[in-house]
């Protein structure tokens, strides 16, 4: 309050010295100066917000034996690492110290995991911080941010008496970017500059610190080629998606301080799990536990984990319900490409559902009995046969189509470009860059209608039994992969679990 009412003092001074013609002008003068010392403290608090030193993070809480899988990238990072636990070898032999490691690798594969158990396994201090909190409008700020960012490192590492710190960037390409690319604003470049000058270490090579910096990214083809040449970051390790025997040994982490039934089988769930990361199964294993919670139960069981997929793939199921003619048209459509899935891969398909969950009306879900890497003519056709599958089926009984095929006819397509660029198709090898778009459209139409009457000759044959089998998912809104070939008169095969093919 007594702010307000010396402002109102000084402003009717002000006014009173004009009126009576006295220059205002050093005194006004004076008194800025006075307000500018006045609030001094609070200026200098906000500068330093503006050049703070980002976040430590504690590096001794995992190590690697806590991360499931990645056997390959955690040997790479062990190899990379051993520079750090003997440094007088290393000088012995004149090898140069590594200045960065990067790891790159799609979202949720555990790089951030990596780093952190790096940093217990050298016993260095841990600093970490991501890209975005150096990028700032202010001229300078970014590039202040990154000097203090190695000199808290190397004060951090003598604080806790190492003799090296470990900075790990998060999200790298904010930070380090192609330049050039921001025409009005150099900040960017300012910062990444900043940054390629304390990695080149022009410090003192008889530092009693090393410091290694370590990134990690999932658009590596963002970064700045200065910052990825060898010098800086001299070793580029992928962490991938995990395969089936990793995805069974993450699994058994996350479900260590679990309650387990006797039912649970991780090694069908793995199974079913394809092209889920590190993230998607330790969601999958607490959404079966959420589940079981619900239910009142105190141990998790096998049909918990199976719905728990169904959301980490979809989401949740919704209220909505759709009428009886719609319903009826959904499950038509799924048995198609439940029918043909079966007949093209005997034994594949898991179960049949027409419960909406997230965007999809219903969907078949399909097991591959091991992941596949590469995938021949054969196989590529196939996958077009089944996503076409559903639309076939809706025309043989109820004489049309629908929208719903729209994302099947996506899925379709860009097999058939698959199928084409991988010189599968008559055309031979092509190149996508100079193949011309009336001669793509041509060749994409001319496989899908191909494997189209394939597909509706097969389902004609089995008419009567898509009708049974879509009369028996409006009736319980789920259909296993057994009853479905005992309906078809299919031998009934092991019913492994699955992973989505198609959904409407």
């Amino acid at each position: 309050m007594w702010k307000w009412v010396l402002g109102g003092v000084a402003l009717g001074t002000v006014i009173f010295l004009l009126v009576i013609g006295v220059d205002v002008l050093p005194v006004l003068l004076l008194a800025g100066l006075a307000a500018l010392l006045f609030n001094m403290p609070a200026l200098k608090g906000l500068t330093r917000s503006f050049a703070q030193p980002l976040r430590a993070a504690a590096g001794g809480a995992i190590s690697f034996q806590d991360i499931g899988g990645q056997a390959s990238a955690k040997q790479e990072l062990v190899e990379a690492l051993d520079f750090l636990q003997d440094p007088e070898a290393v000088q012995e032999l004149g090898i140069r110290p590594l200045k960065g490691i990067l790891l790159t690798g799609p979202p949720g594969t555990g790089k951030t995991l990596l780093a952190r158990a790096a940093a217990q396994y050298t016993g260095s201090a841990f600093l970490a911080a991501a890209g975005s909190e150096f990028i700032e409008m202010y001229a300078g700020v970014g590039a202040q941010r990154v000097r203090d960012l190695f000199s808290r490192a190397r004060q951090l590492a003598r604080e806790q008496s190492r003799q090296a710190a470990i900075i790990f960037i998060d999200e790298i390409e904010v930070l380090g970017g192609k330049r050039g690319q921001n025409q009005g604003h150099l900040e960017y470049d300012q910062t990444i500059n900043q940054l390629l000058v304390e990695m080149d270490g022009l410090r003192s090579q008889k530092d009693d610190v090393q410091v290694l910096v370590m990134a990690a990214t999932n658009r590596a083809d963002l970064l700045d080629d200065a910052l990825t040449r060898p010098g800086r970051f001299d070793r580029i390790v992928r962490v991938e998606l995990p395969d089936r025997a990793a995805r069974r040994e993450i699994l058994e982490l996350h479900t260590r301080q679990k309650p387990l039934a006797e039912d649970v089988d991780l090694d069908r769930v793995a199974r079913e799990t394809f092209g889920f990361s590190g993230a998607h199964l330790e969601s999958l294993t607490n959404e079966a536990a959420i589940i079981a919670m619900r239910r009142g139960l105190r141990k998790i069981q096998q049909e918990h984990f199976i719905e728990a997929v169904d959301k980490v793939m979809l989401g949740e199921k919704l209220d909505r319900r759709p009428s009886r003619e719609e319903l009826e048209r959904v499950a038509l459509h799924e048995s198609g490409h439940a029918l043909v899935a079966e007949a093209l891969r005997p034994g594949s398909v898991a179960s049949i559902t027409i419960t909406s969950r997230g965007g999809a009306l219903g969907y078949v879900r399909q097991a591959p009995q091991d992941d596949r890497y590469l995938h021949t003519l054969q196989e590529i056709e196939d996958d077009i046969a089944v996503a076409l599958a559903g639309m076939v089926s809706e025309e043989l009984t109820l004489g049309g189509r629908s929208t719903g095929a729209l994302q099947d006819f996506e899925q379709a397509f860009e097999r058939g470009r698959l199928l084409i660029f991988s010189g599968m198709s008559p055309l031979g090898v092509v190149s996508e860059e100079t193949l011309p778009e009336s001669e793509l459209h041509l060749a994409l139409t001319q496989v899908v209608h191909e494997v189209e009457t394939k597909v509706r000759a097969l389902l004609q044959a089995h008419v009567d039994d898509l009708r049974v089998a879509a009369a028996r998912l409006c009736e319980s809104e789920r259909l296993g992969g057994a009853e479905l070939r005992r309906i078809c008169g299919l031998p009934d095969l092991e019913e492994p679990l699955s992973k989505e093919m198609a959904a409407t």
